[in-house]
């Protein structure tokens, strides 16, 4: 049976993990093969950046699903909790981290929004 405490731990890891694929720098190279960043002005000058999604079939499923923060999420939950199922010992401490970094950049969200 799964606590509540799991829940959470889990949420807070799949919630790091996700943003780790999708949006962090560090991992550009993955996401690279399958997005093209596009910058375009607006009518006021602000640059604007989209994602053009390379290729077709797997390569542009695959786009796809990079550029989607749920579908990757969801994707992560499914990776994280199979790991620890199959292999807890190894699972356990690469999610409590992930878990802990999760934990930590909610914090810092919330109080650069108190500070502003």
């Amino acid at each position: 049976m799964t606590t509540w405490l799991q829940i959470i731990i889990f949420a807070f890891a799949s919630f790091r993990l996700t943003r780790l694929i999708v949006f962090d720098k560090i991992t550009a190279f993955i996401r690279s093969p399958f997005h093209k960043e596009v910058e375009q002005k607006d009518d006021d000058g602000v640059v604007v950046v989209f994602l053009e999604i390379k290729g077709k079939g797997l390569r542009a499923w695959i786009g796809e699903l990079l550029s989607c923060y749920w579908c990757t999420g969801m994707w992560c939950s499914a990776f994280l909790y199979g790991a620890w199922i199959f292999w807890p010992q190894g699972a356990e401490p690469l999610i409590l981290i992930l878990a802990i970094a999760g934990a930590a950049g909610m914090i810092e969200t919330v109080v650069m929004k108190l500070i502003d």
